[in-house]
């Protein structure tokens, strides 16, 4: 898919004081999430569980991705599935303020970008604490196949001896790659426009870059480093097909604000 642009940014937009108080939010939550169910609980998944700590990779030796490509993992003799894909603290916010924040700033960029998407629904917004050596590899935000609904009350009867979900509650056989969820207002739909808000002031931390992979192809360098969301109070918007990464912290503390947002397949 050839997009005139790849995506779309509105510069220290938020306020200090917003920012702040985005952060007294998420970090309140992060601390009494931790508190009431253990660390564990904060760890960023993956769909694969290719994260950091996960029971897939707890007894075997962790190699993180970093920021390195398919090409430098290979020059390693490494292949994807030796590596763990993601390491971060991650809540989830659904303050309405903060979707009514976000809104106006994605259908600007939806529409002004030449996009013009249609999407009627945001996710849980993500609050994400990325600490020295943390990351998250590449990646895109869309899935292969839209969200699937399903029903906890039969969920066990429709999963296969690991516990995956094999069926749909009508007992058809779901797609390799399919993401499951029981708000029925996610169903049928897949990820269209992805937003990272940046929170931190960057002179106190290094590192934690986003950083877009555009494609063999491009009119340009392939692997664009976004230094126009490096400024605090910051809002970018862009397809969630679009393969992205954030560069390992190597100093000090990144925060971030992620939002997803659906509708219905691509036709």
């Amino acid at each position: 898919m050839i997009l005139p642009y790849s995506y779309f940014y509105f510069q220290s937009v938020l306020s200090d004081e917003i920012c702040d108080k985005i952060l007294e939010i998420g970090i309140t939550k992060l601390y009494d999430t931790a508190d009431k169910y253990g660390q564990e609980a904060l760890v960023a998944t993956t769909g694969d569980f290719k994260q950091k700590g996960s029971l897939v990779q707890a007894n075997t030796d962790q190699l993180s991705l970093g920021a390195m490509t398919a090409t430098g993992l290979k020059r390693k003799g490494l292949t994807i599935e030796d590596v763990y894909l993601r390491d971060s603290s991650v809540v989830f916010l659904s303050n309405q303020w903060l979707f009514d924040m976000l809104w106006p700033h994605i259908h600007a960029a939806n529409k002004q970008a030449g996009w013009n998407f249609e999407w009627d629904y945001t996710e849980e917004l993500q609050f994400t604490k990325y600490t020295p050596g943390q990351f998250y590899g590449w990646h895109a935000d869309a899935g292969m196949v839209p969200y699937e609904n399903y029903d906890p009350a039969v969920h066990e009867q429709l999963t296969d001896a690991t516990g995956k979900l094999m069926f749909d509650i009508d007992g058809n056989p779901l797609p390799k790659e399919s993401h499951r969820t029981q708000n029925t207002e996610m169903a049928g739909k897949t990820r269209k426009l992805s937003v990272t808000v940046s929170l931190s002031d960057p002179s106190t931390y290094k590192g934690g870059n986003l950083r877009f992979d555009l494609g063999p192809h491009a009119d340009g360098k392939r692997y664009h480093l976004c230094k126009e969301i490096r400024p605090r109070g910051s809002i970018i918007v862009f397809p969630s097909h679009v393969y992205h990464q954030v560069t390992p912290v190597t100093q000090g503390t990144r925060y971030s604000l992620v939002a997803w947002n659906l509708g219905k397949p691509f036709k």
